[in-house]
């Protein structure tokens, strides 16, 4: 484009014509000479209206010639003159109007042009499963190394679809896209072969017995494993599986329908292929109903196969009966301590795969850590002050407790599990509603059957069975590995064979020794306990308030404890070492006591005190909203109207 003195842009090429005679304008003897040096200024006068007439005239027609030219050039298979405008009466400036029109129909060229390049890429892969995959196996099957009947059932009709496809269907879907300008439309084509697409009902139905007998003789023989992985290890598989590749048949027809779906859409009512196509249409959408059944299930297949993938290989994944239900990171927190450690879940209908991640570019992404099936597993959430959002999975095989991003991602998670627990045993009939209560004691019966919870070591303070507090030096901690207590060397000096642990000896408590062994103690079991060894745990989960406080008696230092005061006992305060310990340090009788403000200072800003007498207690909380929690509690017990709390009719006021 060249500027004018006048501000008016003219197209390099503009037939001059007329203007010829206009200053900065050198015609050729034609008069048709193209505006090499651009126009002068010129001033208001009819020849402006004129330019402007033209100039917009020129543009038009420029800009469709150019529109056309691309059209032209784009359109494969040697179709020549690509598309011409069809209106015979149009000049430049009607002719951009047709052009809207010529759009719609380049759409439709484009659908069918869609269909033709993925069927090309589809027979290349039906090329792949039987003159590759199957012949080489049916060729080794001939000497006897396997079944050849085992071949003839994975494939079952592949070779008949391979035909149809490779002899019939593309053919003629090349043949007319050569063809396009003077014959566009694919409505006859698909109404003539489409009722041979009935045939994939039978590779539907077959495919999952194929699965199966495809892992089946993969682990049975390691030949036939060899020759599939040697053809997969080949450029032409493009790094995919011969699962992957199988999959293609069954996702095939319900692509057919979608493509005929789109081409009606950009189909004028009054076109002569609306028939032939919409026809054609509903022959696809029957065949397509005895696919649309196992899209879900290859859809599922296809995750398997990625998993499999990500696990390195981990055998028994890729089974038809398995189904995902989900995957995520997790944060698992130790036994042993409160440090978090990041984790990776696969959650399927029958098995829970806790997995590490493994820190590699390419390839395996996860270990499989632990295997623990959804047979017995058992899903509550759990309260941690230091870690929200956690919740346990205990399984016949072992126990973990997780940490969510989130209180929606908890729920998530947890709903999940419940949902697959459910669905699990009501399809094995054997449903009953779980507890909704942490199960922290394993019940006799399932004592060594399956993997206990393990009490985190700064959950107590003192031996979970003789009450005898812990210390660095003489009595240290270990874990019973039959019920998951913390208890010391004397109470964890017994060992027995475990069942969930492959019947190996582990180290278990004396309690537990004598259930597995079948020497119960039972004056030592009938022996009453006394106020203070009621367990924390047993009050914490039926409490009307409990958590960490520090607490002081006198001029005593600060020490941090577990407080509760429980339903059972709303006049008493219980004093714990920790949330898991087995006896309580001492009660504090709330009934008498005065209620008072700590003074405030830097150290312990959210103070208060509980005197009577002579005796003092002072406590103070991490915040003033968890002390004004506390506070509301005790002054209504120290007065002896614990029924505030008891009733949920009552209302109270601060």
């Amino acid at each position: 484009l060249l500027s004018g003195g006048s501000g008016v842009r003219v197209p390099l090429g503009v037939p001059c014509g007329g203007l010829a005679s206009r200053p900065g304008c050198v015609p050729s003897p034609s008069g048709l000479t193209p505006c090499v040096t651009g126009l002068a200024p010129v001033p208001r006068d009819p020849w402006r209206e004129t330019i402007k007439h033209t100039v917009t005239k020129t543009l038009a027609y420029s800009l469709q010639q150019l529109l056309l030219g691309k059209v032209r050039g784009t359109s494969p298979g040697g179709v020549s003159g690509g598309l011409s405008c069809c209106c015979a009466k149009c000049d430049a400036n009607t002719r951009s109007f047709c052009l809207l029109k010529e759009t719609n129909e380049q759409k439709l060229y484009n659908i069918a042009n869609e269909l033709l390049m993925t069927e090309k890429a589809y027979v290349s892969r039906l090329n792949l499963l039987d003159n590759v995959f199957c012949a080489n196996l049916m060729e080794e099957a001939m000497k006897g190394t396997f079944p050849a009947d085992v071949v003839r059932n994975i494939f079952s009709n592949i070779s008949s679809i391979h035909v149809f496809h490779a002899q019939f269907l593309l053919p003629d879907l090349e043949k007319r896209m050569s063809e396009w300008s003077s014959c566009p439309r694919i409505g006859d084509i698909l109404l003539k072969l489409t009722p041979f697409l009935k045939m994939y009902a039978e590779y539907v139905k077959n495919f999952d017995n194929a699965m199966e007998l495809l892992k089946l003789w993969t682990e049975k023989s390691p030949l036939f494993k060899a020759i599939i992985q040697d053809i997969q290890s080949q450029e032409v598989c493009a790094s995919l599986t011969l699962q992957h590749h199988m999959l293609e048949p069954v996702q095939r027809v319900p692509r057919y329908e979608m493509l005929l779906k789109d081409y009606l859409k950009k189909l004028p009512q009054d076109a002569s292929d609306r028939h032939d196509a919409e026809k054609s249409l509903e022959i696809i959408a029957m065949a397509a109903t005895h696919s649309n059944s196992a899209i879900r299930k290859t859809e599922n297949l296809k995750k398997l196969l990625e998993i499999h993938e990500m696990l390195g290989g981990e055998g028994d994944i890729v089974n038809a009966s398995n189904e995902f239900i989900k995957e995520g990171s997790i944060l698992k927190l130790a036994a042993r301590n409160t440090s978090a450690m990041e984790r990776y879940l696969f959650l399927f209908n029958n098995v829970l795969l806790y997995c590490v991640p493994k820190f590699s570019l390419v390839g395996q992404k996860y270990t499989v850590r632990t295997r623990i099936g959804i047979d017995g597993l058992k899903v509550v959430e759990t309260s941690n002050e230091d870690y929200p959002h956690t919740f346990q999975v205990s399984g016949k095989e072992r126990s973990l407790e997780l940490q969510a991003s989130s209180e929606q991602d908890k729920e998530d998670w947890i709903k999940a599990f419940q949902e697959t627990i459910a669905i699990f045993h009501q399809k094995n009939e054997t449903f009953k509603t779980a507890s909704k209560e942490v199960d922290v004691e394993v019940s006799a019966a399932e004592l060594g059957k399956r993997a206990p919870r393990w009490i985190r070591d700064n959950e107590v303070t003192m031996c979970m069975k003789c009450r005898e507090p812990f210390n660095a030096l003489t009595r240290r901690r270990h874990h019973c590995r039959a019920c998951g207590y913390v208890v010391c060397w004397k109470c964890s000096d017994y060992k027995a064979a475990l069942e969930y642990d492959n019947n190996k000896v582990n180290k278990v408590c004396k309690d537990c020794y004598s259930i597995l062994s079948g020497q119960l103690d039972s004056d030592e079991r009938a022996k009453k306990k006394g106020i203070l060894e009621i367990e924390a745990a047993q009050f914490s989960g039926n409490s009307i308030v409990c958590g960490f406080l520090q607490y002081s008696e006198k001029t005593k230092p600060w020490q941090k404890m577990w407080c509760v005061i429980p339903q059972t006992e709303a006049l008493v305060l219980y004093l714990y070492g920790a949330p898991q310990d087995v006896k309580a340090q001492s009660t504090i009788p709330l009934l008498g006591y005065a209620v008072e403000d700590g003074p405030r200072s830097a150290d312990v800003p959210h103070s208060f005190r509980l005197t009577q007498s002579k005796s003092v207690h002072s406590f103070y909380a991490e915040s003033e909203e968890l002390k004004q929690r506390w506070l509301r509690v005790i002054r209504v017990a120290v007065i002896g109207e614990v029924y505030f709390f008891l009733v949920p009719e009552c209302k109270w006021k601060d």
